[in-house]
């Protein structure tokens, strides 16, 4: 006589049965991308073209128009000219860039990111490591 085992395997659910499943991570935004926004919309405030501030900035227009769709890491030289060209200190261009941020996380957070709101991910402060 043997003893039968029936070849079923024990399904032990992750979540609660009902539970919705967890939302995707939601992708932080690249400093270099929100820079590149901050010069961009300056620039076409002020109307100007992409060759006039490169040339002001004395920085080739191409590596110009590749920082503003982000996709190169200026340094804070080129940053510091770029703002300049456009009237701009490199802490104006900063701070502009630190309010983009703190925008657009907020719309990740709920809201959370704003000034004061009790929130590990709140932004008081400016911080940049080179």
């Amino acid at each position: 006589m043997t003893n039968h085992v029936p070849n079923e395997a024990r399904v032990i659910p992750l979540r609660p049965q009902g539970a919705s499943p967890p939302a995707p991570a939601v992708k932080e935004p690249l400093w270099r991308d929100l820079v590149g926004d901050v010069l961009r919309r300056e620039r076409l405030a002020q109307e100007r073209t992409l060759k006039d501030v490169a040339d002001e900035a004395r920085i080739s227009m191409p590596y110009l128009s590749e920082v503003e769709r982000g996709r190169k890491e200026a340094s804070s030289e080129v940053l510091a000219a770029a703002a300049r060209a456009l009237g701009l200190s490199l802490g104006d261009l900063l701070s502009r860039t630190q309010g983009e941020l703190t925008r657009v996380t907020s719309r990740y957070t709920g809201g959370a990111a704003r000034r004061g709101a009790a929130s590990p991910s709140s932004y008081d402060g400016l911080c940049l490591v080179a």
